[in-house]
């Protein structure tokens, strides 16, 4: 019986063990727009006898429809499924397949050569075993080309082969073949590659796909497939144990196990464990499946474990030998590969995920950019799309992790923007900072409850946000006033101010703006600490920031008001000139011309000072301070 294809009249229980027993090869194919990645994977397909009479049938069809081959069999349409993609002639998503051999089962994923989906590629780069990095043999290494090197060996591929494809139309000249090999093993020198096997093919012809081709008689290397049926990828063996908790698997008062899979190492009923972060220690009990105990789990093994003793763990936690914990920090340094349109920011708030657990997380220093063409580090202060960064992070709580070229599940993360719930980033962890195990927090005698008690009232950061010249300065002024005839202690913090000497050294750019209402978010906590009512009037025109001062501060601490008055009011104030200059040109980055402002959804008061006088507006804060408890 065939081993990849089942027949009429074979044992269905048979086949079904036989595949099973088969060894799994994951791969992608990549490198630059047009190199023949979609060809490819359709000839792999045709030649495996993984397509079935009616798709054979339907690609007649839509090859004469959307092919690129004047009519003949276009192999590409196989993966490129998008409307989209067939209408361009490109790839544009992650296609994944899945086919046999006698001798092995095969996912491979299909990645987009265009420079503008490199997220998409990196995505189909994280789960692989193995690329294969096309390159057209009329164009030689493209800057795509390296690009997708680059980021195969940042995700830990430490196998490829180089498939120098179309070699066709160069009739099959081993000088360019040579050359082109050359030249890709010279730049790969600077990569992480253990074995790099360069192919001279013709994807769509069939050359040197499933048998060696006749015309390449200089060619003394393996065919295609039966390469890949046969490679060894590096994988990491001996790894110590780790399970993310997915899930505490409660059904009723007599059961309570762990749910989670298996991302490294082995582990069986008996063995020492650790719960990670709180440290506690105990001994796996049983190890439980739907279809009955096992006698030990292992890699990619979906389980539910109970423990001897009854510790307390929670998703997110991390179940790990005990022998060999993982580590934790709350700083680290990474690489990063940014895949969002709205550039990365030092300082913004993200959400990190790892495994099951979400931290929030700032990015507190890009060290620097790397060119994918030359591998340089360039210097800069944001990240755009498609560029990768060596970064630093504080996050608000520890992180279990291992570095990412022990332990890839563990050393990996996503960013998410706290707003749009959109994946940003994706990142690789080097290392923790040691700073982040040394520096303690230091209890004091004096608590902010004591200092309340002293000046009588319940201090708080009213934060006054608003475009410039709509009157945030004037309203907090007359409040100040009001509440230091009240005889409350209290301090405004300007953003004009302020920029004459805690933030002189920040401009007016996004990344600059962000940590500018990072630094003084921090110093007006410590002026709540201590017991102030704190008021901040900062144009402080993004969202996210805003929302992350707030979550800083304790439940009723952070009071925003927004003063709502509209730009053309604020434009016709401009007791500055600003707005003129920035109408000009003169000014760059000025909120409401030519940097956006993001008004907040629900401040907890809201004052137009074109509709409302500065001294109305003072006494409604006042009152509103006053009916909740702050004054005393």
């Amino acid at each position: 019986m065939d081993g990849s294809v089942f027949n009429e009249g074979d044992d269905i229980h048979e086949y079904l063990a036989q595949h099973e027993k088969k060894d799994m090869l994951r791969f992608l194919t990549c490198g630059s727009v047009d190199d023949g990645k979609s060809t490819l994977i359709g000839r792999l397909l045709h030649d495996a006898k993984s397509i079935f009479d009616d798709q054979l049938e339907t690609l007649g069809s839509d090859s004469k429809k959307f092919g690129t081959q004047g009519g003949e069999i276009d192999f590409a349409l196989l993966v490129d499924g998008l409307a989209a993609e067939r209408e361009q002639g490109i790839t544009i998503d992650v296609a994944y397949r899945f086919f046999s051999t006698d001798k092995r089962k095969f996912i491979v994923a299909d990645t987009p050569g265009h420079e503008q989906y490199t997220r998409n590629m990196a995505t189909g780069a994280s789960t692989a075993d193995l690329a294969i990095i096309l390159i057209d043999a009329r164009h030689g290494v493209l800057p795509q080309t390296k690009r997708h090197s680059f980021i195969c060996s940042l995700l830990g591929i430490r196998n490829v082969v180089v498939a120098i494809n179309k070699m066709d139309i160069v009739d099959f000249r081993e000088d360019k073949f040579r050359a082109i090999e050359e030249d890709y093993r010279e730049f790969a020198r600077q990569l992480d590659f253990e074995t790099i096997v360069c192919m001279p093919l013709s994807a769509l012809k069939g050359d040197n796909i499933l048998t060696k081709s006749e015309k390449t008689p200089w060619y003394d290397g393996s065919a295609l497939l039966p390469y890949l049926e046969t490679v060894k990828t590096e994988r990491k063996d001996g790894q110590p144990f780790r399970m993310p908790v997915q899930w505490v698997n409660r059904p009723n008062l007599d059961f309570r196990g762990f749910a989670g899979t298996v991302v490294s190492g082995e582990v069986r009923p008996g063995d020492e464990v650790v719960i990670l972060p709180s440290g506690k220690r105990t001994k796996v009990a049983r190890i439980v499946t739907r279809e009955g105990d096992l006698a030990f789990a292992d890699k990619n093994r979906a389980v539910t474990l109970t423990l001897e003793d009854e510790v307390d763990a929670s998703r997110g936690d991390v179940i790990a030998a005990a022998g060999s914990p993982a580590e934790q920090a709350g700083q680290l340094q990474a690489k990063i590969i940014w895949m969002d349109e709205e550039e990365m920011l030092p300082g913004r708030q993200y959400i990190l995920k790892s495994n099951n657990r979400m931290i929030p997380a700032q990015i507190t220093d890009l060290k620097h950019r790397i060119d994918v063409n030359t591998l340089e580090h360039l210097s800069g202060k944001t990240l755009k799309l498609n560029e990768i960064g060596e970064c630093n992070l504080s996050l608000t709580q520890r992180l279990v992790f291992d570095p990412y070229q022990d332990n890839k599940a563990m050393g990996s993360f996503i960013l998410i923007d706290r707003l749009t719930n959109t994946t940003v980033g994706v990142g690789m962890i080097d290392y923790a900072l040691r700073r982040s195990k040394n520096v303690h927090w230091q209890a004091l005698e004096v608590d902010k409850e004591a200092r309340r008690k002293l000046t009588g009232q319940k201090s708080a950061m009213l934060w006054f946000t608003g475009l410039s010249g709509s009157g945030k300065s004037t309203v907090a002024n007359l409040v100040e006033k009001r509440l230091h005839d009240l005889g409350k202690l209290t301090y405004v913090m300007d953003g004009d101010n302020i920029r004459h000497g805690l933030n002189r050294d920040l401009g007016f750019t996004d990344a600059d703006r962000v940590e500018n209402v990072r630094r003084v978010g921090e110093a007006a906590k410590l002026m709540v600490d201590a017991g102030v009512i704190t008021l901040v009037s900062f144009i402080s025109p993004f969202a996210n920031e805003r929302r992350a001062v707030r979550e800083r501060m304790e439940d009723g601490e952070f009071i925003e008001v927004y003063v709502s008055t509209p730009l053309e009011v604020a434009e016709q104030r401009d007791v500055k000139g600003l707005y003129k200059k920035a109408r000009k040109g003169e000014i760059k980055n000025f909120t409401g011309i030519d940097s956006p402002y993001e008004p907040p959804v629900s401040p907890e008061i809201d004052i137009d000072t074109s509709e409302v006088a500065a001294e109305k507006a003072a006494e409604m804060i006042v009152e509103y301070l006053d009916r909740n408890g702050y004054l005393g």
